[in-house]
């Protein structure tokens, strides 16, 4: 057992039981040792109060009224939080997050009796070197059979804390997992209740479940639990929003859509899958008929890039993260023609991004084999992404990349800084663009003196 825990981590464990002290490894980390997958999180529960941790510990913090002590670890070269908490009870949650009132307890039991899921409720003592569990809820046979099950009353355990619904989803897609029966019936009654929760934590949890390899089967479940139509509403206005067309790969409505789309991506990264499931989340409010009476989208790229921000600031995603996810969709009905010049294809890696160009071409496939084409790339796709690579090697890719810059453009035509400099530079790039061979310090000096 031993060999599965860190030296650093045994080291805390050691000194706190040394101390005069229960201590038990309990949550997350037991749950992995069990499954024998790698742990993340190191938690401790001791019946030392956080005075006594801090004099075993002098450099650790304490700053919260949960009496948790935070141990900072290096683990690999790597520096980590170790959690050290009291043993405590909780008691009226009157904001579905957060107990009003915190009492120091006397046992495990009674720490574990607060916890989420069964297979979160078991703690862990070593003896001799040995694992000796304390498992009152049978979490252990749980992992066995693979559920995800509440602790105790599942009405109780959703009602005091709310973002308990979500994190059931997740750990029974990132586990892979089923969620027992009670449980799930619980997570559908209560589902309303996720509205109380921060944008902030349900985004962590929602980005978690698309983060796994069961990133589809997780959106399925938020939507067949309730939860989906309080986290994304604008999802769900999709639903019955025909996209079949006679002569169009597309089938069946935009949400079904999305959520293939999703399912078929090839990237693992939460925020391109993220831009994959809403990228069409414009097309209901621009559905229109043409004269014979076939449903169009026109410019619902545009219109959803709009709804796209909207989203992630309400779901508080990081400027870098929204921006990612608005520029993915504004831009995923970008053209494959085989007739574009080498310059439209260096605009067209200008306007998404250089480091967006997989991300974006990962949509377009994850788009194709959402609405029901049998081949993840047509021709013409699997050419544009020869040509884009051979793009992706010479440079100007923006004014920055040419041979000369602002102050060459001062020098030549004796002039100071203004909106003629920028003006100058401007022409020259787009010179440049149509022919790169014109990159040249010689050939742009020259130039700017027949621009002045």
């Amino acid at each position: 057992m031993n060999n599965l825990i860190p030296k650093e981590i045994l080291e805390i464990f050691e000194k706190v039981k040394k101390g005069g002290f229960e201590v038990y490894f309990v949550g997350g980390c037991v749950r992995d040792i069990i499954l024998k997958t790698a742990v993340k999180d190191w938690d401790f529960a001791t019946n030392a109060t956080p005075e006594a941790i801090l004099k075993l510990f002098p450099d650790a913090f304490y700053d919260n009224k949960f009496g948790t002590v935070g141990i900072l670890a290096e683990i690999k070269k790597q520096k980590q939080i170790v959690e050290v908490t009291t043993y405590r009870s909780e008691s009226e949650y009157k904001d579905r997050r957060h107990p009003e009132k915190v009492a120091w307890g006397k046992t495990i039991d009674e720490d574990l009796q607060r916890r989420d899921f069964t297979v979160n409720a078991i703690s862990m003592d070593l003896i001799k070197g040995e694992p000796h569990f304390v498992d009152p809820y049978n979490g252990r046979d749980d992992l066995e059979k693979k559920i995800i099950r509440a602790v105790g009353n599942p009405s109780e355990r959703f009602k005091e804390d709310a973002l308990r619904l979500i994190r059931a989803i997740r750990f029974a897609v990132c586990l892979d997992f089923e969620i027992e029966g009670k449980t799930w019936e619980e997570i559908r009654k209560d589902s309303p209740l996720i509205i109380h929760i921060s944008k902030e934590r349900v985004r962590d949890e929602l980005l978690k479940i698309l983060a796994s390899n069961k990133a589809y089967e997780g959106i399925l479940l938020l939507d067949q639990s309730g939860l989906l139509t309080h986290i994304l509403p604008e999802l769900q206005i999709g639903k019955g929003v025909s996209m079949e067309r006679p002569g169009r790969h597309h089938k069946g409505d935009v949400f079904t859509h999305g959520l293939l789309s999703l399912k078929f991506t090839p990237s693992i990264d939460p925020i391109v899958r993220f831009a994959s499931l809403i990228h069409d989340v414009g097309k209901p409010k621009v559905e229109k008929k043409d004269e014979k009476g076939l449903v169009i989208f026109h410019n619902h790229e545009l219109v959803g890039a709009k709804i796209a921000k909207d989203i992630c600031e309400n779901l508080r995603f990081s400027k870098k993260g929204r921006d990612r996810v608005v520029n993915l969709i504004r831009w995923h009905m970008f053209s494959v023609n085989e007739k574009d010049t080498d310059s439209a294809i260096r605009r067209f890696i200008r306007r998404v991004g250089v480091e967006n160009v997989k991300d974006i071409i990962d949509l377009r496939i994850g788009d194709r084999l959402g609405g029901g084409t049998q081949t993840a790339e047509s021709w013409r796709l699997k050419l544009f992404k020869k040509r884009v690579v051979e793009q992706l090697k010479p440079k100007p890719f923006s004014v920055e990349d040419m041979a000369v810059d602002g102050n060459d453009v001062m020098k030549v035509l004796s002039i100071k800084p203004s909106k003629k400099v920028g003006e100058i530079l401007q022409k020259l790039f787009e010179e440049v663009d149509e022919d790169l061979s014109k990159n040249t310090r010689e050939y742009l000096l020259k130039r700017i003196k027949n621009l002045k």
